[in-house]
């Protein structure tokens, strides 16, 4: 794969920002491992890395440091959807009462941008910045219901990876699901990415009705259920998502 990158380098190094931004950390034998690079290579990129102020060591541990925030902090200020959705959800956790966030697709992957809760006690498991799953998740599906038929049937050729018991990974399956979801306008992860927590998600679409992000409510199964989730979050997430679209306008 990463001779489909002009700069081989920078894939690599990419690859393990990524690898210790998931573990939460990583040794150099743990990376060099897991990502199939010798120690040397990757201790190179480590020292480098870390010289740049982009890791911290603790130990025989690297960790992601605080030199990307300003890189992301840029990049989500100026991004449009975020702009004008960040009152809305706010508005949406606090009439809802559970997590809500704001998904972005971008080349083909779904980002989580921002995410709010107006209940002390609720920890969702994913985090701003995370990797939004666009075939477990409700925001993921959402956005992926409204992209082209080709980059759809090209997302189903690398196979539907199980994360919980409940993913679907049949393609006839999944298919039907983002029929259904582009039929209403909403899509359901049912325990599907995180098991235990439920989600439902509405796509925010461009002029083209092409997806662009999604707005989510997530909480816990045995609390988001039945008449809760099916329509009164429902219908918050589905007015919140076009109440984004009419600001964008």
């Amino acid at each position: 794969m990463s001779d489909e990158y002009p700069i081989k380098a920078v894939h690599t190094c990419f690859r393990i920002l990524t690898e210790i931004h998931n573990r939460e950390g990583a040794g150099v034998s743990e990376l060099a491992r897991s990502l199939d690079l010798s120690k040397a290579g990757v201790h190179k990129h480590l020292q480098t890395l870390s010289q740049l102020g982009y890791l911290s060591r603790d130990g025989d541990e690297y960790c992601i440091a605080l030199g990307f925030l300003g890189l992301g902090l840029t990049a989500r200020s100026r991004f449009r959807v975020y702009q004008v959705s960040t009152s809305l959800l706010r508005d949406l956790a606090e009439t809802s009462g559970y997590v809500a966030s704001l998904s972005s697709h971008q080349n083909g992957n779904g980002i989580c941008v921002a995410q709010t809760c107006a209940n002390d006690s609720l920890t969702y498991p994913t985090r701003e910045g995370d990797r939004v799953s666009l075939h477990a998740t409700a925001a993921g599906k959402a956005m992926l219901a409204y992209r082209p038929v080709e980059e759809i049937e090209r997302y189903l050729t690398d196979g539907l990876d199980p994360i919980t018991p409940k993913t679907i990974t049949n393609s006839d399956e999944f298919r039907r699901e983002l029929q259904s979801a582009r039929d209403r306008r909403v899509v359901f992860d049912r325990e599907e990415s995180r098991e235990g927590w439920q989600s439902v998600a509405s796509p925010i679409t461009d002029l083209d009705q092409v997806a662009i992000a999604a707005v989510s409510v997530s909480g816990p199964v045995d609390k988001l259920t039945g008449k809760r989730l099916e329509e009164d979050i429902t219908g918050l997430v589905v007015s919140t998502a076009k109440s984004i679209e009419n600001r964008l306008l």
